[in-house]
């Protein structure tokens, strides 16, 4: 089953100061923009990403609602080369960034700075894809076998065990597409040994795969028992929707 990671989605209180925030501090240009009558959709990304980089979708719904963050959504990663992270962040401060963990504060490993809306977003270094090109969205889960199997069994994706981390009290794994390039995003899931649970919000969307038949790749999903949430029909075969075992919803999508 081809199913690449095509883009994250979360959803902005005041479009305009969103997509000028990606713009000017993280050098993205709009990829892709639809106009409907309740809501906006824009698709960002830096130039020059890979052909299987993921994009990055801010929805904008026109009757002025907020969102809850919730915990169930953790973050997005975005890659700067090897070796400029702290120059990176600095880089963010100087330009007016909310300083909200400095890569001293996580070992000089990585980084975290938010975006208007509250989004976290996490800087990691990487010898590959454009300079902050979407590395992993991560999502917290209940179960980590449920969730490895899920991936794994629906939309055959690999474990990546390099990027497998496990502590004394989480571990992160890491899922994509098998063989995708380096430059495509992976989904990271984070499971707290803790037992407890997660409250998904509406501040952000989903996780979308790309496939090139969507209506074999939802029979597809159907016949290995993924939820049926929102079927090819009902979205007038544009794409469409399933849920993983915590509720994170999933697009299908084709491009």
């Amino acid at each position: 089953m081809d199913a690449t990671l095509d883009h994250t989605m979360m959803r902005v209180e005041d479009l305009d100061e969103a997509t000028e925030w990606y713009a000017d501090h993280l050098d993205y240009e709009e990829k892709g923009r639809m106009e409907a009558d309740s809501f906006t959709n824009v698709f960002m990304g830096p130039e020059g990403i890979h052909d299987e980089g993921a994009l990055l979708e801010l929805t904008y719904n026109h009757d002025g609602r907020s969102y809850e963050m919730g915990d169930a959504w953790g973050h997005i990663a975005v890659r700067v080369p090897e070796g400029e992270l702290e120059a990176a962040y600095d880089e963010l401060m100087d330009e007016g960034v909310e300083d909200y963990r400095d890569p001293e504060s996580c070992g000089g490993r990585y980084a975290f700075v938010k975006d208007p809306d509250g989004h976290e977003i996490e800087i990691v270094q990487r010898d590959h894809g454009a300079r902050w090109s979407i590395d992993h969205t991560m999502m917290r889960v209940t179960d980590a076998d449920a969730h490895i199997g899920f991936w794994t069994r629906k939309f055959e994706y690999d474990e990546r065990p390099a990027g497998r981390w496990e502590s004394d009290d989480f571990a992160n794994y890491f899922v994509e597409p098998s063989g995708a390039a380096d430059e495509a995003m992976s989904v990271e899931l984070t499971y707290n040994y803790d037992d407890r649970s997660y409250d998904l919000g509406d501040a952000w969307g989903h996780v979308a795969v790309r496939c090139s038949d969507l209506d074999e790749a939802w029979d597809t999903l159907m016949t290995r028992g993924a939820a049926d949430y929102r079927d090819p029909e009902s979205c007038d075969h544009q794409y469409a929707f399933t849920k993983d075992p915590d509720g994170h919803e999933i697009e299908v999508v084709t491009r």
